[in-house]
């Protein structure tokens, strides 16, 4: 005899398996007063990536801790940018400025592995670099403001031209 389990998925079908990673990089209660008092909502701020040059961040806020994860993950999926890399390192030095925060992102050679420190080192690695050095420079703690620091600074990467189209200037 067959023994079948009718309650096992009750209708649902399997969901496919998301080609990203995503990571929780801050989580905060948040507050606004109201005339009844003080109403309080989730700020969930997370990360996405495919661990080969894709990464995104996305915040969100909602009234449970669930709800906020998951818009902000729809959110960062929404918001991916592309990453130059190059020997799994970055192709050249970035500086970044934003608001309070300053990010400093050097290439390494193969072998040194992710020298970064919190939020830099979250996103470098679900980016899909292995080899980085960077260092939060900036005047704050403030993960948030860290983390769209290091998504401008991955957005300035730019590769080298090798085969750039010559000009039509004649020198005479």
């Amino acid at each position: 005899m067959i023994k079948r389990n009718f309650f096992k998925n009750r209708g649902r079908s399997d969901k496919p398996k998301d080609e990203f990673d995503s990571k929780l990089l801050d989580l905060a209660r948040v507050s606004r007063m109201s005339a009844g008092g003080r109403r309080f909502r989730f700020r969930a701020t997370m990360v996405v990536g495919n661990k080969s040059g894709k990464v995104g961040i996305g915040v969100a806020k909602g009234l449970d801790v669930a709800q906020a994860i998951g818009k902000a993950t729809r959110i960062a999926k929404k918001n991916l940018i592309s990453v130059p890399i190059i020997n799994d390192t970055i192709p050249h030095e970035v500086y970044t400025k934003l608001g309070p925060a300053r990010v400093l992102l050097r290439p390494q050679r193969k072998g040194r592995g992710l020298v970064a420190g919190g939020t830099v080192r979250v996103i470098c690695a679900l980016a899909g670099i292995k080899n980085i050095s960077s260092k939060i420079i900036g005047r704050t703690g403030n993960k948030l403001n860290n983390a769209k620091a290091t998504i401008e600074a991955l957005k300035k990467l730019k590769l080298k031209k090798q085969n750039a189209a010559p000009s039509n200037k004649t020198t005479s």
